[in-house]
């Protein structure tokens, strides 16, 4: 059942085919867990989303499922608290693995690929209210970005870092015996500025590293998102 479910998620995410640059998406956070036993299709359907050029897909592990007996080596309590804040935004105090968010707006059980699929499709086509940049010049990135709508007044520039891959052989807890390999697994999230859209956006950051980054531009931290760009 759980094959089957795969091979439908990469059928039907398949039918929407890229046609921007590879710069740009709709951002999708799966919220995830080593210990969790139902989030293993969840990451595979993830790692489908990885090789897509209209989709920043990134892989957030939870820490709340290691009292199961297996702590998540990749998980982070900051991510945690990016899910609560989501859920307290949509006014729920639930929150659960594996669940995906897309495009800070849309918050949907992780192994629904078809109703993944319409949410990416629907934000794809939908209109720009902000155009953002990332590069990247020695040691540090340049951030740049213009209002294209209308925006809020407290947005928010973040800065990503992910590893584009991580295998894991999980000995204990509800996955015991299993070597699962996550994709764009995030390193860091940090708020970098703010910005209220009135005169363009120039920011600088940091490069350290070679790993991959991703800008985004949300509403606040925990409402939509407004605008992302990928820098691989």
């Amino acid at each position: 059942m759980r094959n089957f479910g795969i091979l439908a998620a990469a059928t039907c995410l398949a039918l929407f085919s890229a046609d921007r640059g590879a710069a740009d998406g709709v951002v999708v956070e799966l919220y995830t867990s080593q210990g969790c036993s139902s989030c293993p299709p969840a990451d595979a359907l993830l790692s489908q989303l990885a090789a897509r050029e209209d989709v920043i897909a990134l892989s957030l592990h939870v820490d709340y499922w290691d009292y199961l007996g297996w702590k998540d080596e990749l998980a982070d309590p900051s991510y945690t608290e990016r899910q609560r804040a989501y859920a307290r935004h949509a006014g729920s105090t639930m929150i659960y693995t594996p669940q995906m968010v897309v495009g800070g707006r849309d918050m949907i059980v992780g192994t629904k690929a078809m109703v993944l699929a319409d949410h990416i499709q629907r934000q794809n086509a939908a209109a720009k209210a902000v155009d953002v940049d990332l590069s990247r010049r020695g040691d540090r990135f340049e951030i740049r970005a213009q209002v294209l709508g209308v925006t809020p007044q407290d947005m928010k520039i973040q800065l990503v870092r992910f590893k584009n891959s991580e295998t894991v052989e999980i000995r204990r807890g509800e996955n015991a015996g299993k070597t699962i390999t996550y994709h764009n697994v995030v390193t860091s999230w940090e708020t970098i500025g703010g910005w209220n859209g009135k005169s363009p956006l120039e920011l600088a950051a940091p490069a350290e590293g070679e790993a991959p980054a991703v800008v985004i531009v949300q509403d606040g931290t925990s409402g939509p998102i407004l605008a992302a760009a990928r820098l691989d």
